[in-house]
Protein backbone atom coordinates (compact mmCIF):
# COMPACT_ATOMS: atom_id res chain seq x y z
CA UNK A 1 0.00 0.00 0.00
CA UNK A 2 1.42 3.84 -1.20
CA UNK A 3 1.89 6.03 1.87
CA UNK A 4 -1.22 8.10 0.48
CA UNK A 5 -3.39 5.16 0.60
CA UNK A 6 -2.09 4.71 3.87
CA UNK A 7 -3.04 7.95 5.22
CA UNK A 8 -6.24 8.00 2.98
CA UNK A 9 -7.61 4.76 5.48
CA UNK A 10 -6.20 6.88 8.99
CA UNK A 11 -8.80 7.06 11.71
CA UNK A 12 -6.27 8.08 14.15
CA UNK A 13 -8.18 10.82 15.75
CA UNK A 14 -12.14 9.82 14.70
CA UNK A 15 -13.13 10.42 18.12
CA UNK A 16 -12.40 14.17 18.07
CA UNK A 17 -13.21 14.94 14.64
CA UNK A 18 -16.80 16.61 14.07
CA UNK A 19 -17.30 14.13 11.03
CA UNK A 20 -16.19 11.30 9.76
CA UNK A 21 -12.32 11.20 8.85
CA UNK A 22 -11.44 11.96 5.53
CA UNK A 23 -8.07 12.45 5.03
CA UNK A 24 -7.27 14.79 2.19
CA UNK A 25 -3.88 14.36 0.55
CA UNK A 26 -2.42 14.66 -2.65
CA UNK A 27 0.90 13.16 -3.16
CA UNK A 28 3.20 11.36 -5.69
CA UNK A 29 7.29 11.29 -5.53
CA UNK A 30 7.70 12.98 -8.79
CA UNK A 31 5.80 16.32 -7.60
CA UNK A 32 8.52 19.66 -7.64
CA UNK A 33 6.37 21.79 -5.16
CA UNK A 34 4.79 20.46 -2.13
CA UNK A 35 1.69 22.82 -0.84
CA UNK A 36 1.91 22.83 3.38
CA UNK A 37 -1.49 23.94 4.68
CA UNK A 38 -3.27 24.13 7.52
CA UNK A 39 -6.15 21.24 7.32
CA UNK A 40 -8.57 20.93 5.07
CA UNK A 41 -12.12 23.16 5.43
CA UNK A 42 -15.51 21.84 5.19
CA UNK A 43 -16.14 22.34 1.82
CA UNK A 44 -12.52 20.35 0.95
CA UNK A 45 -14.02 17.73 3.21
CA UNK A 46 -17.75 17.60 1.00
CA UNK A 47 -16.03 17.45 -2.19
CA UNK A 48 -12.99 15.29 -1.19
CA UNK A 49 -10.41 16.94 -2.75
CA UNK A 50 -8.14 20.07 -1.41
CA UNK A 51 -8.81 23.78 -1.94
CA UNK A 52 -12.05 22.84 -3.63
CA UNK A 53 -13.18 26.66 -2.31
CA UNK A 54 -13.00 30.29 -2.84
CA UNK A 55 -9.39 30.00 -1.65
CA UNK A 56 -8.38 27.75 -4.04
CA UNK A 57 -9.65 29.95 -6.75
CA UNK A 58 -7.41 32.66 -5.20
CA UNK A 59 -4.54 29.87 -4.89
CA UNK A 60 -4.11 28.86 -8.24
CA UNK A 61 -4.60 32.19 -9.64
CA UNK A 62 -1.39 33.07 -7.33
CA UNK A 63 0.57 30.17 -8.69
CA UNK A 64 -0.62 30.98 -12.06
CA UNK A 65 -1.91 27.58 -12.86
CA UNK A 66 -5.32 25.95 -13.92
CA UNK A 67 -7.32 23.35 -12.10
CA UNK A 68 -6.04 20.71 -14.10
CA UNK A 69 -2.48 21.19 -13.51
CA UNK A 70 -3.10 22.36 -9.86
CA UNK A 71 -5.07 18.94 -8.90
CA UNK A 72 -2.58 16.65 -11.05
CA UNK A 73 -0.14 14.85 -8.30
CA UNK A 74 3.07 14.83 -10.54
CA UNK A 75 3.25 18.49 -10.23
CA UNK A 76 1.57 19.61 -7.15
CA UNK A 77 1.77 17.87 -3.34
CA UNK A 78 -1.40 19.24 -1.37
CA UNK A 79 -0.29 17.98 2.13
CA UNK A 80 -1.64 19.81 5.24
CA UNK A 81 -0.20 19.81 9.00
CA UNK A 82 -3.77 17.64 9.41
CA UNK A 83 -5.33 15.57 6.52
CA UNK A 84 -8.70 16.39 7.95
CA UNK A 85 -11.08 18.87 8.80
CA UNK A 86 -11.11 19.42 12.61
CA UNK A 87 -14.06 21.70 12.66
CA UNK A 88 -14.63 25.17 14.17
CA UNK A 89 -13.76 27.94 16.75
CA UNK A 90 -15.18 31.24 16.97
CA UNK A 91 -13.04 32.58 14.32
CA UNK A 92 -12.24 30.03 12.17
CA UNK A 93 -11.18 26.17 11.66
CA UNK A 94 -9.91 24.87 14.78
CA UNK A 95 -6.40 23.75 14.72
CA UNK A 96 -5.09 20.66 12.74
CA UNK A 97 -4.91 17.82 15.22
CA UNK A 98 -1.41 17.13 16.68
CA UNK A 99 -1.74 13.34 15.95
CA UNK A 100 -1.33 13.91 12.12
CA UNK A 101 1.57 15.65 11.41
CA UNK A 102 3.43 13.33 14.23
CA UNK A 103 2.47 10.04 12.85
CA UNK A 104 2.91 11.46 9.19
CA UNK A 105 4.92 14.33 8.48
CA UNK A 106 7.73 13.20 8.56
CA UNK A 107 7.38 10.17 5.77
CA UNK A 108 5.47 12.53 3.66
CA UNK A 109 8.42 14.35 3.46
CA UNK A 110 10.35 11.40 2.38
CA UNK A 111 7.96 10.85 -0.09
CA UNK A 112 8.59 13.49 -2.15
CA UNK A 113 12.40 13.70 -3.41
CA UNK A 114 12.11 15.85 -6.08
CA UNK A 115 10.58 18.52 -3.92
CA UNK A 116 12.30 22.08 -4.72
CA UNK A 117 9.01 24.69 -3.71
CA UNK A 118 7.39 24.25 -0.51
CA UNK A 119 4.39 26.46 0.40
CA UNK A 120 3.93 27.11 3.35
CA UNK A 121 0.36 28.33 4.59
CA UNK A 122 -0.51 29.05 7.95
CA UNK A 123 1.07 29.32 11.83
CA UNK A 124 1.06 25.49 12.18
CA UNK A 125 2.93 25.02 8.57
CA UNK A 126 5.15 27.59 9.53
CA UNK A 127 5.98 26.66 13.11
CA UNK A 128 6.74 23.09 11.44
CA UNK A 129 8.07 24.05 8.28
CA UNK A 130 10.30 26.83 9.06
CA UNK A 131 13.33 27.11 11.47
CA UNK A 132 12.86 30.61 12.41
CA UNK A 133 9.82 31.80 14.78
CA UNK A 134 7.65 35.25 13.35
CA UNK A 135 5.38 37.31 15.63
CA UNK A 136 3.36 37.62 12.66
CA UNK A 137 2.42 35.71 9.74
CA UNK A 138 3.04 39.67 8.10
CA UNK A 139 6.90 39.32 9.28
CA UNK A 140 7.19 35.83 8.04
CA UNK A 141 5.53 36.70 4.90
CA UNK A 142 8.19 39.94 3.86
CA UNK A 143 10.90 37.80 5.34
CA UNK A 144 10.68 35.94 2.27
CA UNK A 145 13.88 35.99 0.84
CA UNK A 146 15.61 34.03 3.96
CA UNK A 147 13.80 30.57 2.58
CA UNK A 148 14.02 31.56 -1.32
CA UNK A 149 13.63 30.08 -3.78
CA UNK A 150 13.05 26.57 -1.63
CA UNK A 151 10.09 27.88 0.42
CA UNK A 152 7.75 30.71 0.73
CA UNK A 153 5.45 31.28 3.30
CA UNK A 154 2.14 32.83 2.33
CA UNK A 155 -1.07 34.34 3.86
CA UNK A 156 -3.95 31.88 3.62
CA UNK A 157 -5.90 32.77 0.26
CA UNK A 158 -9.43 32.31 1.85
CA UNK A 159 -11.40 35.78 1.57
CA UNK A 160 -11.66 36.28 5.00
CA UNK A 161 -7.84 37.43 4.52
CA UNK A 162 -8.88 40.32 2.01
CA UNK A 163 -8.23 43.01 4.80
CA UNK A 164 -4.93 41.85 5.02
CA UNK A 165 -4.88 41.88 0.83
CA UNK A 166 -5.75 45.32 0.73
CA UNK A 167 -3.34 46.49 3.74
CA UNK A 168 -0.34 45.00 2.09
CA UNK A 169 -0.99 45.32 -1.43
CA UNK A 170 2.79 44.85 -1.88
CA UNK A 171 2.24 41.15 -1.55
CA UNK A 172 0.85 40.79 -4.48
CA UNK A 173 3.43 43.23 -6.25
CA UNK A 174 6.49 42.30 -4.90
CA UNK A 175 6.16 38.34 -4.59
CA UNK A 176 3.66 37.09 -6.44
CA UNK A 177 5.90 37.86 -9.95
CA UNK A 178 8.67 36.15 -8.32
CA UNK A 179 5.94 33.08 -7.23
CA UNK A 180 4.82 32.46 -10.67
CA UNK A 181 7.50 32.37 -12.41
CA UNK A 182 9.17 29.84 -9.76
CA UNK A 183 6.25 27.36 -10.82
CA UNK A 184 6.68 28.30 -14.62
CA UNK A 185 10.13 26.85 -14.60
CA UNK A 186 9.58 24.04 -12.12
CA UNK A 187 6.45 23.03 -13.63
Amino acid sequence: MQLADKIRACTLCAEHLPLAPKPIIQLDSEAPILIAGQAPGVRAHQAGKPFADASGDRLRQWLGVNEQQFYNPRLFAIAPMGFCYPGTAQHGDLAPREECAVTWREQVLAALPKRQLTLVLGQYAMAYHLPKRYKTLTAAVQDWHSYWPHTLVLPHPSPRNNRWFKRNPWFEQEILPHLQQRVTDLL
